[in-house]
């Protein structure tokens, strides 16, 4: 299977975007809402969902435009199986229910497989600014610990990992080709969640496939309330993070290491929580059944079965195209006092099937945040004279109609401006 190059008049590979969403119903209809404004020929999208999750889908009306999956185990890895299972695209892509894609991500994620040697991408991923990057290139080894890797410029690259390494994805933004990935038996149901994508990251590097890294490609996590965080970020449980790191060192590491490497996560964990403490996100009562869920969850992980992976199925349903409701690239822009109007204009021009970009810049240095809107459009706000991207001078002296130029210009290719 390859894509066809940007520019040849020939489509690239189909494509099945699959969505795991447990106990977020609002954020997994966000996160469809942001995927209807995709600009790519060719794709359909599987929602893996508990029955809260399916229900917000049926509401909706997604439920005819989706292949909708119920499951209700705790367990992402076993429900993206299940996902991969029932796509029929070439190429099966990953994102998870608390972020959404810009509006290019897919052309610039599936644009390495025109190289018939690429069997994943990964991309990169925007914290909850919208502006400042969560997570960029990086590998990771087989303590599970990544390491941040050099990747110049904006165009798509195979970087070669350093020895003992595998270049690293985030599963929540990433693609692979559908028969290597079923062949390995997709995610490992032993990882019920953290460290799941960079078990399969090494298993794909040990089979020798190559993993591309897509700057372009990107998605906006917004870091929803979990099982297992608050709204804030704040953590509540690191119970399932000690059993998969444990599980992920039982599967990867030399024997001689893993005690090492274990201690190594665990003072990361543990400063983790300390520093909350200091940043008053959690109270210092919370530390003790933190570190004893840690504790608890290693104890678990080494009791886990390592059990062989076997080849997932080939799709039993044909593939459901998805046809984006929202196309093309529309600009607004205005004072923050126009906000009201403004936005009641771009979520009205969404309705109507336009992919917006509203920015409002007001008289000041405030930074500047981007974020996707229930209504379907993308806003941008911040001070005239504020930082867009963080390494930036804190006053920027400038006009008007230039501020807007260069943050058009900054997001151009990956609205499709």
């Amino acid at each position: 299977m390859a894509a066809q190059p940007e520019g040849s008049g020939l489509a690239g590979p189909t494509v099945s975007i699959v969505v795991v969403s447990r106990d977020r119903p609002q954020s997994l209809i966000w996160c469809l809402t942001g995927i209807d404004g995709l600009d790519y020929p060719s794709f359909e999208v599987v929602v893996v969902a508990c029955p809260a999750g399916c229900r917000a889908v049926q509401s909706a009306g997604y439920e005819n435009r989706v292949k909708l999956i119920a499951f209700d185990e705790a367990n992402i890895s076993a429900a993206r199986n299940l996902g991969i299972a029932s796509a029929a695209g070439e190429v099966v892509a990953f994102i998870d229910d608390d972020a959404v894609p810009e509006p290019t991500w897919l052309r610039h994620l599936t644009a390495p497989f025109a190289d018939c040697s690429v069997a994943a991408v990964g991309g990169y991923v925007r914290g909850r600014n919208g502006i400042s990057f969560q997570w960029r290139a990086r590998q990771v080894d087989c303590g599970g610990e990544p390491s941040p890797i050099q990747v110049d410029g904006e165009a798509w690259c195979k970087p070669a990992p350093a020895e003992g390494y595998a270049i690293k994805t985030e599963g929540t933004n990433m693609a692979a080709q559908r028969d290597v990935l079923a062949a390995l038996g997709g995610f490992d149901p032993g990882f019920h969640f953290f460290l799941d994508e960079t078990d399969l990251n090494l298993r794909l590097h040990r089979a020798g496939q190559v993993t591309a890294i897509a700057p372009l490609a990107q998605v906006h996590h917004a870091y929803a309330a979990s099982s297992r965080r608050a709204s804030n970020r704040a953590v509540t449980d690191l119970s399932q993070i000690g059993a998969s790191a444990m599980y992920f060192l039982r599967k990867h590491c030399p024997v001689d290491e893993r005690q090492a490497r274990l201690n190594r996560i665990l003072r990361d964990q543990q400063m983790r929580v300390f520093d909350q403490v200091k940043s008053r996100m959690i109270h210092k009562s919370d530390v003790g059944p933190l570190i004893k869920g840690l504790q608890a969850g290693v104890a678990e992980g080494q009791t886990r079965n390592l059990v062989p992976l076997v080849p997932l199925p080939s799709p039993q349903g044909g593939f459901l195209p998805f046809h984006p409701a929202r196309k093309g690239g529309t600009v607004l822009s205005g004072r923050v006092w126009q906000a009201r109007r403004l936005r009641r204009e771009a979520a009205e021009r969404a309705a109507g099937g336009e992919n917006v970009s509203l920015f409002l810049f007001g008289p000041s240095t405030r930074y500047h945040w981007v974020k996707f809107k229930d209504d379907g459009y993308w806003e941008q706000i911040g001070g005239l004279w504020g930082r867009g991207e963080r390494a930036g001078p804190i006053f920027q002296p400038t006009g008007f109609a230039r501020r807007l130029r260069r943050e058009v210009e900054r997001v151009a290719d990956l609205r499709g401006i």
